[in-house]
């Protein structure tokens, strides 16, 4: 992946921050990234980061091994039509960020032996802690695995079908907010049992950090790391009672399936 030349058309926060993530990757050349905007000007200080800034998407995908589609939805088959005729489906990727367009809707617009892959990152690319659900067709094991290394410069990626590409954005992106809701009603109990707003943010913030870190690096089931904090009679497990009397993980399901149908229509 570092020696592959990557183009990203329609570069705005996502793109940016997988601009970040490629630039903070060793090895990785900032010459071999080029980036495009209807107004580049907003983009012209990575110019002196050795990055190409173009408003044109020909010459930028005329240059790439990777082309990652950074475009809302509904501009997705105008830049296909636009880029077309300068890719080569023998050496070039194209990568679509956009949710809800599939791999077959841009095979309309492409070649069928194109490699193209669909890509969902989340807000917390950012700081490179995203986890970016992909799938594809036709890519080689090579492929494949730049893919991958290119999604992990900004956090961590796994490969999954496309017919589950949608659960993904409800779980993976529309997840985010889930648990900043959930988080900011934290905060807010704090207040209520005598913590100042900055100070019950912090010891949130904390809290949740290392609950999804204990998780992840101890490789266990949140119910078994429950089970390590809730003693007989104490006061955890009346708190978690009394949240499940009130719906809390019903409605936790029940907002995950609202979001997946609104996306599925």
């Amino acid at each position: 992946m570092k020696n592959l030349k990557i183009a990203i058309i329609g570069c705005g926060n996502l793109g940016l921050s997988i601009v970040n993530g490629l630039l903070g990757t060793e090895g990785f050349e900032a010459s071999n990234l080029f980036v495009t905007k209807r107004n580049p000007d907003s983009l012209a200080y990575l110019r002196e980061e050795g990055v190409t800034v173009l408003s044109d998407n020909l010459i930028a995908s005329q240059e790439a091994d990777m082309i990652i589609l950074g475009v809302k939805p509904y501009n997705v088959p105008h830049i296909l039509n636009e880029i077309a005729p300068v890719i080569n489906p023998e050496n070039q990727t194209i990568i679509s960020l956009a949710t809800g367009v599939t791999l077959e809707e841009m095979y309309q617009h492409l070649p069928k032996e194109t490699t193209v892959y669909r890509a969902m990152p989340n807000i917390a690319a950012d700081i490179q802690e995203s986890i970016t659900c992909i799938c594809g067709k036709n890519g080689s094991d090579v492929t494949e695995q730049d893919v991958k290394e290119l999604f992990n410069s900004i956090g961590i990626s796994i490969m999954i079908e496309e017919n589950l590409m949608e659960a993904a954005t409800v779980l993976g992106a529309c997840g985010v907010a889930y648990v900043l809701r959930f988080m900011r009603a934290m905060i807010q109990g704090g207040i209520q049992i005598g913590f100042d707003a900055n100070t019950a943010n912090t010891i949130v913030n904390q809290t949740v950090k290392g609950a999804a870190e204990l998780i992840i690096k101890k490789d266990i089931h949140p119910e078994a790391a429950i089970d390590k904090v809730t003693t007989p009679k104490g006061c955890t497990i009346v708190g978690l009672n009394e949240m499940e009397h009130h719906g809390f993980s019903a409605a936790m399901v029940k907002g995950i399936l609202a979001s997946y149908e609104k996306i599925e229509k």
